[in-house]
């Protein structure tokens, strides 16, 4: 809790807004795009022009901005929709002079998908179901996403030319490279075309990518000239986990984030010893199976599994989430697993190992009753994770 009240983004904006000459028009993008406009707005007063863009588990009608709710981690046409409002409104703000202010949150590359002249969005779409199946980190993934956007990599600031834009951020990307946070919508491109498409043939799915994409990849778009803007950093995993560490002054915190496959960051966990560790990071998961989950989960069920094979024997709990309140495609935001979770598995008729085979946690923890459900925390600041080992 401590990990996730510190990553509170009303505490944030509202510590971290400017001032400014003239009332800005406001663009709030992101799972914790709600919560950010409503303490801007509380500080700023009434501004000529607030939009906010979020996902259904974070909307909320506002009587002071328009609200788009679109789909994610697999970008809609609500989204689409969204896109050509908020360059809509950049394009009135740079037209009348005003500044903007950007809010910005993790899941803001999905939420706005503004695929670049001859991609379509169903391409698109099929473009991100293909990274987010790959393996890929986030940071791979958008760097790729960038290349055939018209919004991500720092190009949004081009529709609002000539006014200033001050963009105050909540990273969900651990080591928070601000060009990665909702691809970058204001900081800056991670990478080259020639880059995205080394990494789609190293993912494996260069020639599963649509063709238009392809064709886009090869013709090198002209380098961004970045425009004057101002990017702070407001949250982040870090802050989170520096808030765990107060809260509880004996535990160790491990500062190398749990990153990578998730199968070695379980055995990463496993291997730390009797005590009280505290871990933050973000793992990925290479879908091989047809079940439900997410990278939570699965890093919890593995970390039950291989207290069972390596015979812990003294009482131990693993809490691992992400701080959005969810995890993957599931009502879940993680798992909570303990001594007897195994042993409930195997007693309910569960075979743990064969439910993982099948990228099937959330199954798994459902039935040993290890599913942790929070409902949508409103912030995200990528995921946390707790060991307490007698």
């Amino acid at each position: 809790m401590a990990g996730v009240v510190a990553a509170d983004p009303v505490a944030a904006v509202q510590n971290a807004i400017p001032s400014f000459e003239r009332p800005p028009t406001v663009i709030s993008v992101g799972k914790a795009g709600v919560k950010m406009i409503g303490a801007a707005i509380d500080v700023l007063g009434k501004v000529p022009e607030a939009i906010v863009v979020t996902n259904p588990e974070n909307a909320k009608e506002l009587e002071f901005a328009e609200v788009f709710v679109a789909a994610h981690p697999i970008p809609d046409l609500n989204g689409l929709t969204a896109s050509c409002a908020v360059i809509k409104a950049l394009e009135r703000a740079g037209r009348g002079g005003r500044p903007v202010l950007c809010l910005i949150s993790g899941g803001g590359s999905a939420l706005l998908p503004a695929p670049i002249n001859g991609v379509s969005l169903a391409e698109k779409i099929h473009l991100n179901s293909l990274l987010i199946a790959s393996g890929a980190d986030i940071k791979t993934i958008n760097l790729i996403r960038q290349q055939v956007s018209r919004l991500k990599g720092g190009r949004l600031l081009e529709f609002a030319v000539p006014s200033s834009v001050t963009s105050l951020i909540i990273s969900d990307v651990i080591g928070d490279d601000l060009r990665a946070v909702a691809s970058g919508l204001t900081v800056g491109p991670i990478g080259t075309s020639n880059e995205a498409i080394d990494a789609l043939k190293k993912l494996n799915v260069w020639h599963q990518t649509p063709n238009s994409i392809r064709i886009s990849l090869a013709k090198p778009r002209p380098i961004l000239e970045l425009l004057t803007s101002k990017n702070i950093l407001i949250g982040s995993n870090k802050i989170s986990l520096n808030a765990m560490a107060q809260f509880l002054p004996d535990a160790q915190v491990h500062s190398a984030p749990l990153i990578g496959d998730v199968a070695y960051a379980a055995e990463r966990v496993s291997k730390v010893g009797r005590g009280v560790h505290l871990f933050g990071g973000e793992t990925t998961v290479k879908l091989k199976g047809s079940g439900l989950g997410g990278r939570n989960q699965e890093l919890a069920l593995r970390v039950a599994l291989l207290a069972h094979q390596e015979k812990w024997t003294a009482p131990w709990l693993y809490l691992q989430a992400g701080t959005d309140g969810r995890d993957g495609p599931t009502d879940a935001a993680g798992g909570v697993v303990c001594d007897t979770t195994f042993r409930t598995m195997i007693q309910k008729g569960i075979d743990p190992e064969k439910l993982l085979k099948n990228n099937d946690s959330y199954h798994a923890l459902l039935a040993a009753n290890a599913l942790l459900m929070t409902n949508s925390t409103g912030t995200n600041v990528a995921d946390l994770g707790i060991l307490m080992r007698g």
